[in-house]
């Protein structure tokens, strides 16, 4: 097991504490899909505790800043783009360090990730919807 791991526990935190103010300013069905998201990730997080917990590895750190403020609808949805995309990264990262259960647990969260990244562009209108390799940085 390796930092990895850490660095996905940090990023769930994110995650989680991105989706309150992502919520507030949607309504209807992206509401609720801020509301699954955030769901998603908690469970994540709580799987990634009971697997770290006794490990010797540092807690995850407790510092969340969002990409930008949440002013709007449209700030919303680009700020849950991006949060997806970035714990889809830190996934990515964890495939190479992991190994049985864990591995499939990176590749679940990673397509997990990837899958309400898609949800977020197709409710934003950007295009394209999708993107080759999710959690690869562009090149």
């Amino acid at each position: 097991m390796t930092g990895e791991l850490t660095a996905a526990l940090s990023a769930e935190y994110a995650a989680i504490f991105a989706y309150g103010p992502i919520g507030v300013r949607l309504t209807g069905a992206e509401q609720s899909a801020a509301r699954a998201a955030e769901a998603a990730h908690r469970t994540l997080r709580d799987a990634l505790v009971v697997a770290l917990h006794g490990t010797g590895l540092p807690p995850a750190a407790a510092a969340y800043t969002l990409p930008e403020p949440i002013v709007d609808r449209a700030a919303a949805l680009r700020v849950a783009i991006a949060v997806e995309e970035k714990t889809a990264a830190v996934w990515r990262a964890a495939l190479g360090a992991t190994v049985d259960t864990q591995r499939r647990q990176a590749l679940d969260a990673l397509t997990g990730c990837a899958v309400r990244a898609t949800r977020w562009r197709r409710f934003a209108k950007v295009d394209p919807i999708t993107v080759p390799f999710p959690g690869k940085a562009p090149a």
